[in-house]
């Protein structure tokens, strides 16, 4: 039942027209991802508690999704070429939340001959109609005001998670964008779309994706020939898609307690939500850490049916106090010739990035009504699996 005390996003069609409306064009493609959003506004309206601004923002997104998804397939018809693009991904960096994986994302896809989607690029994946070819100066205004706008609401998010529009930052935000991926769930509490995703919607998006990757590859001439290095904890969700859509990638698991990763992701949550929604600590942690297990479970269940072939485990703690050697490593593992330019370069981004230049991220278990107890019996196959005897990843 829909409550009645929460703010509404407007229905598939009426925000479909207004996409419409807004770019003179009429082709969506593939309507599948449609699909998904039907089933994704009847949620938002009963499960997110949206605020009038979480409203605002969620009928926001969609429309910034569906302006995108027009000008994508506008963009494959006037330039079919793109499809020739080769987009050689390296490495796939799935490690849950909270376990080091954007410090080892950012600092793999810093070094030369190395590429990640972009913060300001992965906002719109599609150039502006007013765009000179090669000069995306327009959607890099746009994503820096709405960075803006996102540290004016949750300030807490640079200490959280570092954000700047020119770093590598998480293709999950295209899918999203595709309403395809976690990215969703992590702008607004709707457990119901994260079982329908998992049931209906798994793997469809990952052909999108590369379509995406190849037209950004395409509209930036310098990453011609480099190796991208992929990045989202959603990915986990569909491993098999990975898999069939990007073959010789490895697959990189960053590991580290779930004791830890669980409450500090759900405090991130808390943050994000903040902005659109009224829904309290103690049910975002009675979801979250469920999901994070289901997450985990997907991974472990994928790579059993895979082998041990395609994967790459990294630890926390190795990679907190040996981020060069781990860098390394990896990317050995990945084929990649480690050159005294791309370890330069990893180290360059180490120089530029350290952790004491942000202010501590605090959090508990008690915070979310977490009981570690519970944790360690939901997270028991992955921390045996993964974890020394004394906890350590």
């Amino acid at each position: 039942m829909t409550d009645t005390k929460s703010a509404q996003v407007p229905d598939r069609d009426t925000l479909m027209q207004e996409a419409r409306d807004a770019t003179g064009l009429t082709d969506f493609g593939n309507p599948w991802m449609l699909e998904n959003l039907g089933a994704l506004i009847p949620i938002l309206n009963s499960e997110a508690e949206l605020t009038e601004v979480g409203a605002a923002g969620a009928q926001a997104m969609i429309n910034t999704a569906l302006v995108n998804r027009l000008r994508h397939v506008d963009l494959i018809k006037r330039h079919p070429e793109i499809l020739e693009e080769e987009v050689d991904v390296a490495a796939v960096v799935v490690g849950l939340p909270r376990t080091g994986s954007t410090l080892l994302h950012r600092m793999l896809s810093s070094a030369p001959g190395m590429t990640g989607v972009k913060w300001w690029e992965a906002q719109n994946y599609a150039p502006f109609p007013e765009e000179t070819p090669g000069d995306p100066t327009p959607r890099r205004e746009a994503a820096k005001a709405y960075l803006d706008y996102m540290l004016e609401h949750a300030p807490d998010l640079m200490s959280i998670h570092p954000m700047s529009i020119d770093q590598s930052d998480e293709e999950l935000i295209i899918l999203g964008l595709m309403f395809s991926s976690t990215m969703i769930e992590g702008m607004y509490y709707v457990p119901s779309y994260a079982r329908w995703l998992i049931e209906n919607s798994r793997t469809r998006c990952y052909p999108d994706l590369k379509e995406a990757l190849q037209s950004l590859q395409w509209q930036d001439k310098s990453r011609k020939g480099a190796r991208w290095v992929l990045k989202t904890p959603g990915h986990l969700m569909a491993l098999d898609g990975v898999i069939e859509t990007f073959p010789g990638a490895k697959i990189v698991m960053t590991h580290r307690d779930p004791l830890s990763t669980v409450p500090s992701y759900c405090s991130m949550m808390a943050t994000l939500y903040g902005m659109a929604s009224t829904v309290d600590r103690k049910r975002i942690g009675a979801f979250w850490e469920k999901r994070l297990a289901e997450l985990l479970d997907l991974f472990m269940e994928m790579r059993a049916k895979a082998g041990d072939a395609d994967f790459v485990d990294v630890r926390y703690t190795d990679l907190t106090s040996n981020p060069i050697d781990e860098g390394k490593r990896v990317l050995a593992e990945t084929g990649v010739p480690v050159t005294p330019e791309i370890v330069g370069g990893m180290q360059e981004w180490i120089e530029a990035n350290q952790r004491e230049d942000r202010a501590p991220h605090k959090y508990s278990v008690d915070d979310f009504a977490l009981d570690r107890e519970e944790i360690k019996r939901d997270f028991a196959a992955y921390r045996e699996t993964y974890l020394d005897e004394d906890g350590r990843a």
